[in-house]
């Protein structure tokens, strides 16, 4: 793993802070468990079936392939977050780069989607079998709204509220992978498993066709992996930002990985895949064949408290998302708002609590999930090559910089996995499709309004920057 540039004090001065600003809350160990507890959660615990189901007993394969297409991007970011520590993530990247508004708007409209489309995801998994283990009396799209409504208003308090309770509902998760990973554990000590399974393809066919349904597996898996990507846009609540964020990103990845790729183990040791893929709360089918005596229910409630962190983080990613494109004017300048006595971006919070309870009314968890990867393997494509583009522009302070190999593999990885090859159902497609048409029509009518407020100014001899 390449190493940061280590930054000195002078090198990145504190910058003096107004009431348009966030507040700098998060320190190098609260970022590193945030970003944990990004990638963490509805990935892992509701969608490894789906992945056995697309490859077979080697479940484990795809996830070590997606954490390898998850260091590479996550790379790139790092670079780009270090050289521009500000709210916008990769549509502020993609602006530096190309300097094409209609671009920015579209890779900033398919950002904000994916993570929308992601915590729709984790409320419908909050809703479905893990939910069932105590009742099914309430209709799962009512859940899913009103998980939606609760985590906006939780939102709404305030970024260190938000990311104090991220912290207590990452350590549950982590329990709850623990536990299955201490079944893996014991099953392994007392000779319980089928070993043989690890290397048991599924896929139809060979060649060419296996290759497909790895990849098809592997693109599904990677929906485990999203979330590092999320926390740059953090970048103006997060003290000290170009020495935080490396440390933070590449340890946040590099643990995930590990826990996925061993819970994937044991996943496949203990439960056929045909089971694994018939169930939407898989890891609940682990411990019931774990042959260790540890309540079903207790274990449903640490996974419903994971999707819960999903949820949470997203939707406070989607929201800031939203303030850092208003202060970048690619969104009105009313998304920018700002709570006054909480500092929160009000405005944006609102608008994606509402674009998500939309979604969550309209698509299942399988589809929203590999959507999310669809969208973001699209847009990591895009900031691998803004991150080669950039390296022209220098800055004055220092920052960490990846060898040029890394982003070229990174843009070609993402870009394989976002491609038919990947044998991606056509509905999501058609989703991304209806999505971005949505987003060129809110581009057309954003650029129809600075238009005629232009205009307006000129008549009136103003400055249209104001």
């Amino acid at each position: 793993m390449p190493t940061p540039e280590t930054p000195t004090a002078a090198d990145t001065p504190a910058p003096a802070e107004d009431k348009h600003e966030l507040k700098r809350a998060l320190g190098p160990k609260l970022l590193i468990l945030f970003v944990i507890g990004d990638i963490l959660g509805t990935g892992i615990y509701a969608t490894t079936g789906q992945v056995a189901g697309k490859v077979g007993g080697a479940l484990w394969v795809p996830f070590a392939i997606g954490f390898v297409v998850a260091i590479l991007t996550a790379a790139s970011y790092v670079e780009l977050v270090g050289k521009y520590p500000k709210a916008a993530g990769a549509a502020l990247y993609t602006q530096k780069a190309f300097k094409v508004p209609f671009l920015t708007f579209i890779v900033a409209f398919m950002v904000m989607c994916s993570g929308l489309s992601s915590a729709s995801a984790a409320a419908r998994a909050f809703s479905g079998d893990y939910l069932s283990e105590f009742t099914d009396a309430i209709p799962p799209t009512l859940v899913a709204i009103t998980f939606i409504v609760a985590l906006a208003a939780l939102n709404l308090r305030g970024v260190s509220e938000s990311v104090k309770t991220n912290v207590v509902l990452t350590l549950v998760e982590l329990s709850g992978l623990a536990i299955i990973l201490g079944i893996g554990a014991y099953a392994v000590l007392t000779g319980d498993g089928e070993p043989s399974r690890l290397t048991d393809f599924e896929a139809s066919g060979t060649g060419f066709s296996l290759m497909t349904g790895v990849l098809g597996a592997t693109a599904l898996a990677f929906f485990a992996f999203v979330g590092f990507e999320d926390s740059v846009n953090m970048a103006e609540e997060t003290k000290d930002p170009t020495r935080t964020f490396p440390r933070a990103i590449f340890i946040g990845v590099a643990v995930t990985g590990t826990i996925y790729i061993l819970v994937a183990l044991v996943s496949s040791l203990l439960v056929d895949y045909k089971t694994l893929e018939g169930s939407s709360g898989p890891l609940l089918e682990v411990v019931k064949a774990g042959g260790v005596d540890f309540p079903p229910k207790l274990f449903a409630l640490i996974a419903l408290f994971a999707v819960t962190n999903s949820a949470l983080i997203n939707i406070m990613m989607a929201s800031r998302l939203c303030y850092g494109m208003a202060n970048e004017r690619i969104l009105p300048k009313a998304m920018g708002r700002v709570l006054p006595a909480r500092r929160t971006p009000v405005v944006g919070i609102v608008f994606v609590a509402l674009l998500a309870i939309g979604l969550v009314s309209t698509g299942e968890i399988q589809g929203l999930g590999d959507t999310t990867s669809f969208l973001l393997l699209c847009v990591f494509f895009v900031v691998n090559v803004a991150a080669l583009v950039l390296r022209r522009d220098r800055v004055e302070h220092r920052h960490f910089r990846a060898p040029t190999i890394v982003p070229v593999l990174g843009a070609i990885t993402a870009l394989v996995l976002a491609s038919p090859l990947a044998d991606r159902a056509a509905d999501v497609y058609i989703r991304a499709g209806v999505l971005l048409a949505i987003g060129i029509a809110l581009w057309a009518v954003n650029k129809l309004v600075l238009k005629a407020r232009s205009e307006e100014h000129a008549k009136a001899g103003g400055d249209v920057t104001k």
